[in-house]
Formats: structure tokens, sequence, C-alpha cells
């Protein structure tokens, strides 16, 4: 009798995984800028939106229990775009502040990285088989994404270190981790997560230097050619990805 192969719910982390992740992540920043400023649909109501695109998009993933790349990845996406919404009215509607939202964020990733290791034994993203695993997973992620928009923008903003410099010291900090990763014995689910919530904020600088203005330290492109140049970036390497055997196959 032949034993079922039950399939895991979430990508590889290879290296293809970060760059749809970062391209996702910025994204997720000039959406919601173009949502919230643009269109001037304020934070709360772009919370509201993404925040019901996110579930019912969640509601689609858990049901397919497996992996599919458009799903997982709009899924994503929605969590990067709303993640930035309720970071942005932390600060700026509530103003509590990027240094304080960062903090509270930080607590809560941490309280829900705990109850997940304490069910599952683990923090694995790799291996996801159940519908409780999945919800950790994407409750982790929400909290993490909107943590790296906080940090990013604490560094930029309150900081005062500017868009480029933050990108250029948020970069110099994941080599780091990759170094980490390969040379040293830190656990690789910790090295994971500290490079989930910087890439975050990598992507969110780097959106943020596309769309603000000359003034602001940008490059003035606005958050509608941003958005719809990252939707296409996101859009080619999901091709690239969905392909990816017959590509590898082909090189070979």
């Amino acid at each position: 009798m032949k034993q079922e192969i039950i399939a895991t719910r979430v990508p590889q982390i290879i290296a293809l995984y970060w760059i749809i992740k970062i391209a996702s992540t910025t994204l997720g920043e000039t959406g919601a800028d173009m949502f919230s400023m643009t269109f001037h649909l304020g934070y709360a109501t772009t919370i509201f939106i993404f925040m019901v695109t996110f579930l019912l998009l969640l509601g689609v993933k858990l049901s397919l229990k497996r992996y599919e790349p458009l799903s997982y990845w709009l899924t994503f996406t929605a969590t990067a775009i709303v993640g930035t919404a309720i970071s942005d009215f932390i600060d700026r509607t509530l103003g509590l502040g990027y240094a304080l939202g960062s903090f509270i964020l930080v607590t809560l990733l941490g309280v829900v990285l705990y109850f997940w290791q304490k069910k599952d034994g683990t923090l694995s993203v790799e291996k996801i088989y159940t519908t409780s695993s999945e919800l950790f997973y994407w409750i982790a992620f929400l909290i993490a994404n909107t943590l790296g928009t906080a940090a990013g923008d604490f560094l930029a903003d309150d900081l005062e270190i500017g868009f480029m410099q933050s990108a250029t010291l948020i970069l110099m900090l994941l080599l780091g981790l990759l170094l980490l990763h390969y040379y040293t014995k830190i656990s690789k689910i910790f090295l994971f997560w500290f490079a989930f919530v910087l890439t975050r904020p990598f992507g969110a600088t780097f959106g943020d230097l596309l769309t603000k203005s000359h003034e602001h330290g940008g490059v003035d492109l606005g958050t509608v050619g941003s958005s719809a140049f990252f939707a296409g970036a996101l859009l080619l390497a999901l091709v690239f990805e969905i392909n990816y055997e017959k590509i590898n196959r082909f090189l070979k």
C-alpha cells in the first residue's frame, strides 16, 4: 500500500523566493501609498479594503491545501499592502510614532511565534502541512510585514538617515545574515525571520525612493507609475517561478 505524500503548502526558501518577496513588498509600499494618499482613500479605508482582500485570498489559499504560486503571492502582496497601511495608521493617525509602533509589533510577532512554536514544536517556514500551521504562518507574515514597514520608516524618517542610506544599511545587514547562514551554526529559522523583517524595509525604502519628491530625497516617479512597474516585475517573476522546473531542465 502506497503511503500518501502530503505536499507542503508554502514555497521553498531559495534565492527566487527573496527576489519575488522584495518585489512584492515594494509593491506593497507603493500600492498602499497610492490608495491611501494618491487616491485619497485614507489609511483606515485602505486597511479595510485590503484586509478584506487578504482574508478572501487567504480563504482561497487555505482551501487549496497545497502551494500554488499565484494564490500564494497574491495573498502575500495583500499582507504587504495592508501592513504598510497599518504601519502608517499607527504612526500618523494614532500618533504613536514608528519607534513605539515597531516595539508593539515586535512584541506581537514574538507572541505569535511563541504560540506557533508551542503548538508545532518548530517555526519552519518550508514545511507547512496543516490549516492551523498555515494560519500561524500568515498571521506572523502579516505582523512581520507591518513591522518591516515601521522599522524602515523609523530609519528613513525618525533617524533622518534618508531612503538611499537606509536601503544601503539594510542591504549590508542582509549580506551579513547571508554570511551567517552559510558560515555559522546560528539557527536558520532565526536568521530567516530576521531577514524576512529586514527585506520588508529594504523594499519599502526603495519604493519610497522612487515615489517621493526630490525635496524629500526621492526620484519623484509617483505611486501609480512605481506600482505599475513593480506589479509588472512581480508578474514576470511569477511567470519565471511557475515555469522554473522547465527552465531549469532546459538550462541543464
